[in-house]
């Protein structure tokens, strides 16, 4: 049996034969994390959903150079944020984990993702959040 880490290490590739009949096969095995429970903003409580965290950083990222291989970095980099001691997490500490992590990605990514998370209502909500690198463009 050969094995091999894939993924970032949170996965192990094995490949296997069949006893009986010598057939050979891949298997992928994740390592199962215990995942917090994510409490809403009206105070309900839902599983973690790793895919709905994903599709939330790759629609932020749509249309930009961003890799497929940099938004998993970005959600491996809130899951590893999140996971902890606690067993209960709420929407405000995934945003901002989430930001977090965009911030060194790319810009309109992190303006993206902050317009939804922080639910922009008018442009000037656009300039509280880019005022930071405006801060820093100036000389």
């Amino acid at each position: 049996m050969i094995e091999t880490r894939a993924g970032g290490q949170d996965a192990i590739r094995r490949r296997r034969e069949c006893r009986r009949c010598g057939h050979r096969f891949t298997t992928m095995e994740r390592i199962e994390l215990r995942l917090p429970l994510v409490v809403k903003k009206d105070g309900t409580r839902t599983p973690f959903d790793r895919e709905k965290l994903r599709a939330g950083v790759a629609i932020a990222c749509r249309k930009r150079p961003v890799s497929a291989s940099a938004v998993d970095e970005v959600v491996r980099e809130v899951l590893d944020s999140l996971i902890g001691g606690t067993s209960e997490v709420s929407t405000v500490q995934v945003g901002k984990a989430v930001l977090e992590a965009l911030r060194s990605v790319d810009l309109v990514a992190y303006v993206r993702f902050a317009s939804v998370y922080r639910e922009v209502q008018d442009p000037r909500d656009f300039l509280e959040i880019l005022q930071p690198w405006l801060d820093e463009a100036s000389p």
